[in-house]
Order: structure tokens, then C-alpha cells, then sequence
């Protein structure tokens, strides 16, 4: 069996990587194989589940073809710029075309040290690892834009951190592994070729329909805009926090990438924090947007030194008006999400009211977001489940939003059950819950594997309401509630 490899970033001038090779296990052994994911790689799952396929997943073997790098990148980390981060855990093994033609990354993560290690081991271990399976395959059953795992992989080896804990490999696809922090490696550096070589190839592989244009960079700039837009409102919609939104961590494909102190909310509160490092709330869910806003003004500054009309002022106003679209277009895509979260097929203008003030009762009352959402689904058929009494307790004035909003379901003439149907498509009954995933993780580092078999198949399916799935929509217990989440490094 060979891996058919096609690596177009390896092609690029050597200033852009290091080459590295995994740096090999002692003992792996296979955690989970993604077999629907191998099979839409064109992979035969068969022979990644052999000791051969083995020895490629754990790092162990390079397969014909592939062309192991490091790739180079910077970042802002919290605000703060780093000229110099990289792939110090992370080998891009190279990259192949799916059963339809289309390319993708395929790296391991936890691959060993890189010349952008700095004074980290290049390890990861099994928590981390695990929690990133989960959560962004949960992710893509959620119709959500994000890499995927394909194998989690023992490594028989102790990582120190705090204290001696199991190593482990992931291998993660990827549609791009640019990042906003790879322009700001070359502008950095005053590298204006190397901003424009880069430019152009995330034109060709990922953004070809502006090519042809008069301005490609500047139309590169609002398509990458208008990508991570969708893609906030998405995380809010289902109220999903990154924890660590740097520029290196924003995909210049607008996926979800590197899920370290990631975490779905349970209680309702917009300034819900979960990593241990954010400490001011800098990442917090409700400033996601403002992040993601400052994040494109960065990868909008990167590009100024290719925006080359001998004009720099005129430059620099272009770059500005079209970093200033981003807030009407996350208004936009907000608004177009939550509608249909609580069922509305039709635009109005105080739709807008109506979802905030929804919002501050669910955070007045502790309500549990993601139950919250979903029981207004059964609400739209008329079902009597108490979330009058609930969001009635928590309306300033007491005002009546649940008679509100079945006012502004009479103005249209979708049936009720239709409604419904649809909400439920956008409402999930499932998500990765944290003191599952906390508990799951810790019976995987006592070698029981068989819950995160378990909560894997539930959250395939997110949007069924099933006895099986049942317990695993329950908010925790207070004992249970998970505070905070950790950075696998």
C-alpha cells in the first residue's frame, strides 16, 4: 500500500520550512484509526491498521512519497508578537488528493522535537491528543469548517510535564496548515517575496476564482475575511470557545485548527472563559468576534508590502476599508445563524432584540445553552417543557419572550412542524459536554478506551434524540463542572 503524495508546499523556497523527520517511538500502539475519514482520503484502512501503517502513523517509517517538514510561522500570542514560533511539534508528512480530487495536509502532531521546538520536547500527550480527536471530529458532525483527526497512536513513552504522562501522536488532516501567523513570519522580516510566494500559492490552492482578478491580493484579503466571519459565528452559534485564538492559531482557510484549552459551554454567560493562561478574558466566548477582527487586521497588514501601486497611503486605505467589512459581515452571518436557531425563515428588523434578549435571560438564569436552544425546538410544536417559566424569571421587566417570540412565529407560514424539523438540524442535543471529555480522558490515561469509543459514536450523531445518547446530554452535576482547560504544551 503507498500513500500517493503530491506536496506542493515542500516545492516552496527553503526559507519557508525546515526539513525533519519524525523522531521515532518505542513501543506504539493504535488508540483509534478514523475509518470514514481513511476511506474519504482514498486510504485503505486495512493497512493503516497493519504494523506497517502503524510505524508510518506513529512517525517510526517515512512512506514513499512524502517530503517531512517543520513548517516555519510567527504569531501574536495573546497580543504580544513572537517573530519566530513554527511547527515545534509538528511534522506535515505531505499532502494527497481524496477520492474527489481535493488536497489535503496530512501532519503528525507530537512528532518530536524541530529546530522550532525552542526548549519544548516536540511531544504530546495522550490527553491533548484525545481531546482534539474528539472535539473536532464532534466539530465536523457539526457542520462546523475544522481539521480532522485521523489516528490517535500510543507511543509507549512518558511526557514530562507537571508530572510523568502517556505520549501520544495525532495525525491531523488538513484542508492548509497556513496560518495568519505564516504572512506575519515574512513580513517580519521585511520579506516582501516571501509574502507575495506565499500569496500567491494560497491563491492557487485554496482561493484559484480570484486569480483572474485586477486586485487578487486585496480579493484574497476580503475571501479570507469573509471565511473567518462564517466561521465565528458558527463557533458562537453553537457556543463553542477556541481558549487560545492567536494569529498562529487562525487558518487561513477559515477551518478550526489546534484545539488546545478548547471548550463547548454548559451554563450560559458571554464572558466564559475556560483556558488557565487567558486569564484577562482576552478569548473569552463574546470576544471572539473583536478577536477575530484584530486577527485579519494583522494578516491585513502582512499583506500591505504586495498591495504595490506605488500609492503606500492609498495602499493602506484600501487594506483598512476592507478589514472594516468584517463586522457587518459577522453581523450578518450572527444573525443568519441564530434566526434559524430559534426557527425564523424571515428576515425582520427587531429579530435582533429578540435573540439578545433571549440571551440575557438565559445568562440571568444560568440556563444551559446547548439544552436551552433545543428544548425551543420542541417549543416550536406547542410542547410544554418549563422554558416559560425559565426565561420568563430571567426577562428584565418580566417581560414575556416566549410569547414574543411565538408572535413573530405567526408573522410567517412555515408549519410548526417544519419549524421544528428544521431547528433541530441546527440545535444540536449533542455536544463534546467538558466533564465527559474530562472523564473520558481520564480513564483513556488508565488504559480504558472503551468511553471514548462510546462518546465518539454519540457525537457522530449530533442532532438525534436517542435513549443511548440520553446521559450524555445531561449538564454536569456541581461536583462535575469543569472550570478550566489546559494547553497540551
Amino acid at each position: 500500500m503507498s500513500i500517493y503524495f503530491d506536496n506542493s508546499y515542500a516545492r516552496l523556497p527553503a526559507r519557508f520550512y525546515a526539513r525533519q523527520s519524525p523522531v521515532a517511538v518505542s513501543r506504539p500502539r493504535l488508540i483509534k484509526l478514523n475509518l470514514e475519514l481513511a476511506t474519504k482520503l482514498g486510504l485503505d484502512s486495512a493497512w493503516l491498521n497493519s504494523c506497517e501503517g502503524l510505524e508510518v502513523l506513529s512517525g517510526n517509517s517515512i512512506p514513499d512519497g512524502a517530503e517531512p517538514i517543520a513548517m516555519a510561522y510567527a504569531g501574536h500570542q495573546f497580543g504580544g508578537f513572537v517573530p519566530q514560533l513554527g511547527d515545534g511539534r509538528a511534522i506535515l508528512l505531505g499532502e494527497i488528493l481524496d477520492t474527489r480530487g481535493e488536497r489535503f495536509d496530512i501532519q503528525l502532531k507530537g512528532a518530536g522535537r524541530t529546530p522550532f521546538s525552542r526548549t519544548g520536547d516536540g511531544r504530546a500527550w495522550l490527553g491533548p491528543v484525545l481531546r482534539e480527536y474528539i472535539v473536532s471530529e464532534s466539530m465536523h458532525a457539526l457542520g462546523i469548517p475544522t481539521t480532522r483527526s485521523l489516528a490517535a497512536i500510543a507511543t509507549g513513552e512518558p511526557v514530562y510535564r507537571e508530572t510523568a504522562l502517556p505520549g501520544a501522536v495525532l495525525t491531523r488532516i488538513a484542508r492548509s496548515h497556513v496560518r495568519i501567523g505564516t504572512f506575519e513570519y515574512f513580513f517580519s522580516r521585511g520579506d516582501t517575496e516571501g509574502i507575495r510566494c506565499l500569496a500567491d500559492y494560497v491563491i492557487d490552492r485554496h482561493y484559484p476564482e480570484v486569480a483572474e482578478s485586477e486586485q487578487p491580493y486585496r480579493e484574497l484579503l476580503l475571501s479570507v475575511i469573509s471565511r473567518q466571519a462564517d466561521l465565528i459565528a458558527q463557533w458562537l452559534g453553537i457556543g463553542f470557545i477556541h481558549g487560545v485564538m492567536n494569529t498562529d492559531n487562525t487558518s487561513i482557510v477559515g477551518e478550526t485548527i489546534d484545539y488546545g484549552p478548547c471548550a463547548f459551554m454548559d451554563t450560559y454567560h458571554p464572558e466564559t472563559v475556560y483556558s488557565s493562561i487567558d486569564t484577562r478574558g482576552r478569548y473569552a466566548y463574546n470576544n471572539q468576534p473583536r478577536i477575530a477582527h484584530w486577527n485579519l487586521s494583522c494578516f491585513a497588514q502582512s499583506l500591505l508590502p504586495i498591495f504595490d501601486d506605488g500609492n503606500e497611503g492609498k495602499s493602506v486605505e484600501e487594506v483598512q476599508a476592507a478589514v472594516d467589512t468584517f463586522p457587518r459581515q459577522f453581523e450578518q452571518a450572527y444573525l443568519d445563524r441564530f434566526r434559524k436557531k430559534l426557527g425564523l425563515f424571515e428576515a425582520q428588523p427587531d429579530d435582533s432584540s429578540l435573540i439578545n434578549t433571549l440571551l440575557e435571560a438565559m445568562a440571568a438564569t444560568g440556563a444551559d445553552f446547548t439544552n436551552t436552544f433545543r428544548a425551543l425546538c420542541d417549543a416550536a410544536e406547542g410542547m410544554d417543557n418549563g422554558l416559560g417559566k425559565v426565561l420568563h424569571d430571567g426577562v428584565a421587566g418580566n417581560d414575556d419572550w416566549l410569547g414574543n417570540w411565538h408572535a413573530r412565529l405567526a408573522q410567517e407560514t412555515t408549519s410548526p412542524a417544519v419549524r421544528a424539523a428544521a431547528m433541530r438540524r441546527v440545535n444540536p442535543a449533542v455536544i463534546p459536554r467538558n466533564h465527559l471529555v474530562e472523564s473520558v480522558l481520564e480513564a483513556a490515561v488508565e488504559g480504558e478506551f472503551n468511553p471514548l469509543e462510546k462518546l465518539l459514536e454519540v457525537l457522530a450523531s449530533p442532532w438525534d434524540e436517542e435513549p443511548r445518547n440520553l446521559p450524555y446530554r445531561r449538564p454536569p452535576e456541581p461536583h462535575e463542572v469543569v472550570h478550566q482547560t489546559f494547553c497540551g504544551t
